[in-house]
């Protein structure tokens, strides 16, 4: 968060008061949450963590770098029979108590507090409110706005949709408004209208020092845009295209280590949670890239569709990224551009008479907010959510659901102390308390590939092999693998060099005919951006062959397909790269490699028997930007394979079957990669893909 503008524009601010300031940011974020499925129970938690500390901790519930404020009134005040005068008391409420919430803020941010840091140092910090995070309903009784409107710029409801965004409020106009308070209730309304805001009794970041609540709200990537716009965007699709058809596709959509298979498609999903609509983005563009629009609509609308789709699927994901350049934040203007550009068709088709709703249009100012606070993990929606778990669904589950808040309370100030006393019971015995994983300085961009201690199945002879994984060419495959590792100036670069390598093969003797197979292969990935300390990707591929479990349903055979490193690849771009399906995963033994290979070859490992697809293209598509690829044949007609280093493998891809205008409906999950030759390659499998492809 110290790298957005908000930070050092602040402090400036703050120097010229008390010169030698720190300043401590404070994040609070609040979302009312259901405590039961009946009885309509509610509770209204506030949160509060600093900006001072990581982002990886403060995303991080375990790190325990948020904390509890409070827990807000949810009464209804249904005594109150006019429905204005309710909603203006309880508009009311809510800021009466963030103020008396916040009260120690208003003195403590101007003239600082003693602190002292880790190593005993004394720094005079300034705790101001920074952010608040929140979903729109919040932001607009934050901002004290009308419902519809943007809780950050003035912009007209009927301008909402223009792609455009303004300048935030004028505060001093509503601060003025505001001031007249304690004037004639005509007066003040009056003022609050032409304002532009509701008519709200000292909103309680009124007199917080160095605050534009107007600047202070974030982007929220998970309501706004998965369980926003993206649950919008599928119905529109649903209704251009039909969900008949997109339905057929999302069965047959060969699987993934990281995708969700939905059988059932995703027409009739209801109650669908941000996680669900993050594997729909996986898969949304795939499902509908070769589909045409029914009746008269032209093809040209249908890939005006299509840009309109991957348009926001770049904003989607360039906006989660966790370090952002000026060039990142002008592909982020540059992809939601091209869905404004191209938005219209969806007019044409009838679909939409409009795009003026305030989650479409806030898009616009998340450029703006990132410059301001930083990138959006440092205000995810996504970690109030989680944080529900602790504070607030787990401590109601505690009480006997009779005055809970006041249980609740109790419980989670004795499950802190009980925390707190192991902490340093443990501190005493160890002598020192564990040092924290520190944030890596540089990235490792080479990924982790690993195998199982041992082998998933006993000695295999090659016939088996063959018979039951399709590796059909394992032996000649092999032959060719121990000759170019004889011989480094053996290729196949050319017929010529392919003939000479040919024959050699021919006559390297194995001295074996079986093989023990790995059925699985374990990637960690490193996040692709560095200076961030970033989890590893966990990613798996499967080969295995069709068997039945213990309920005796048949499970279809899994081969998935991976990005190979030729020798060339970088850390970003295809070029280098190939895709390849595994189908068998070996390690020769000892014996073998003494036998077959020369005193000095490296040892290379597990190998792998894989299937290769057709190079990249130079350009992708010019309307989905993905690129195809295609199955490699040899001049006699079987599949192009090699046995290669697992080593090579950088990580699964997923392919999109190009299906044609209607999808075979003989096509299944199981069985989609081997009857169909033509793919797209997938660049939203996740964060790395992306930022990689």
């Amino acid at each position: 968060m110290h790298t957005g503008r908000w930070w050092w524009s602040t402090l400036i601010k703050v120097e010229e008061q008390t010169p030698g300031a720190t300043i401590v940011p404070i994040i609070i974020s609040s979302d009312k949450t259901q405590l039961t499925l009946f009885r309509n129970k509610s509770a209204y938690p506030v949160y509060m963590t600093i900006g001072n500390i990581p982002k990886e901790i403060r995303k991080k519930p375990s790190r325990q770098a948020q904390i509890l404020l409070a827990y807000l009134p949810t009464t209804r005040l249904e005594q109150i029979t006019n429905a204005a005068s309710r909603r203006r008391t309880l508009a009311n409420l809510f800021h009466a108590c963030m103020r008396r919430i916040l009260e120690p803020l208003y003195e403590v941010g101007k003239v600082g507090l003693d602190m002292a840091c880790g190593n005993g140092d004394i720094h005079r910090c300034h705790p101001i409110f920074a952010t608040f995070v929140g979903d729109y309903p919040e932001q607009v009784l934050v901002t004290c706005t009308k419902y519809g409107d943007c809780p950050v710029c003035p912009i007209g409801r009927h301008d909402l949709g223009s792609g455009t965004a303004q300048p935030a409020r004028n505060l001093e106009q509503i601060l003025n408004a505001l001031g007249k308070a304690d004037e004639h209730p005509t007066v003040f309304a009056q003022a609050c209208i032409d304002a532009g805001i509701k008519p709200v009794y000292r909103p309680f970041w009124e007199g917080l020092p160095y605050v534009n609540i107007y600047r202070s709200i974030t982007p929220d990537v998970l309501h706004q845009l998965y369980q926003g716009l993206i649950k919008h965007l599928v119905a529109w699709l649903t209704s251009a295209f039909g969900a008949t058809e997109i339905d057929a596709r999302c069965r047959r959509m060969p699987p993934n280590h990281n995708t969700r298979l939905f059988f059932k498609g995703i027409s009739t999903l209801s109650r669908v949670s941000g996680q669900e609509h993050r594997d729909i983005c996986r898969i949304l563009l795939g499902l509908i890239v070769d589909l045409r629009l029914p009746g008269d609509n032209s093809p040209a609308q249908a890939a005006q569709l299509v840009r309109c789709v991957r348009g926001f699927l770049d904003f989607l994901y360039l906006a989660q990224y966790k370090v952002h350049s000026t060039e990142t934040l002008n592909e982020l203007d540059a992809a939601r551009q091209l869905f404004h550009d191209n938005k219209t068709v969806l007019v044409e088709l009838g679909i939409r008479t409009h795009f003026n709703f305030p989650k479409l249009h806030f898009a616009d100012h998340y450029r703006t907010l990132i410059e301001l606070f930083g990138t959006t993990d440092n205000y995810n929606t996504q970690t109030t959510e989680r944080l529900h778990i602790d504070f607030v669904k787990d401590a109601y589950e505690a009480t006997n659901h009779k005055d809970e808040f006041i249980h609740m309370t109790i419980w989670l100030e004795r499950k802190e102390k009980i925390l707190l006393h192991e902490r340093f019971v443990r501190w005493r015995l160890s002598g020192s308390l564990p040092a924290l994983p520190r944030p890596p300085d540089i990235i490792h961009v080479k990924s982790n590939v690993q195998v199982t201690k041992r082998p998933s199945t006993k000695l295999l002879s090659f016939d088996d092999i063959a018979d039951n994984y399709g590796a059909l060419d394992i032996v000649n495959a092999l032959c060719k693998f121990v000759a170019l590792e004889r011989d480094p100036s053996l290729s196949e670069s050319n017929p010529r060099q392919s003939i000479r390598l040919h024959n050699v093969a021919a006559n390297v003797r194995l001295g074996f005919g079986s093989l023990a197979l790995f059925h699985k292969l374990r990637f960690a990935i490193p996040s692709p951006q560095p200076w961030i300390d970033a989890n590893d990707i966990h990613d798996v591929a499967h080969c295995r062959p069709g068997y039945t479990d213990r309920q005796g349903r048949e499970i279809s055979a899994r081969f998935d397909t991976v990005l190979v490193n030729l020798g060339q690849g970088e850390n970003v771009g295809v070029k280098g790269y190939r895709v390849a399906q595994i189908r068998a995963v070996f390690l020769l033994s000892n014996d073998a490699c003494e036998r077959l290979f020369p005193t000095g070859v490296d040892p290379f490992g597990p190998l792998a028997y894989v299937e290769w697809f057709s190079k990249f293209p130079s350009t992708p598509h010019r309307d989905h930007k993905m690129f195809k690829v295609s199955r490699s044949f040899t001049s006699a007609g079987y599949r192009y394979a090699s046995v290669i280093p697992i080593a090579n493998i950088r990580r699964t891809v997923k392919l999109f079957p190009i299906f044609g205008p209607v999808a075979p409906r003989e096509w299944t999950s199981g069985d989609v990669l081997e009857v169909c030759n033509n793919f797209y390659v997938d660049p939203f499998l996740d964060e790395h893909t992306y930022f990689t492809l």
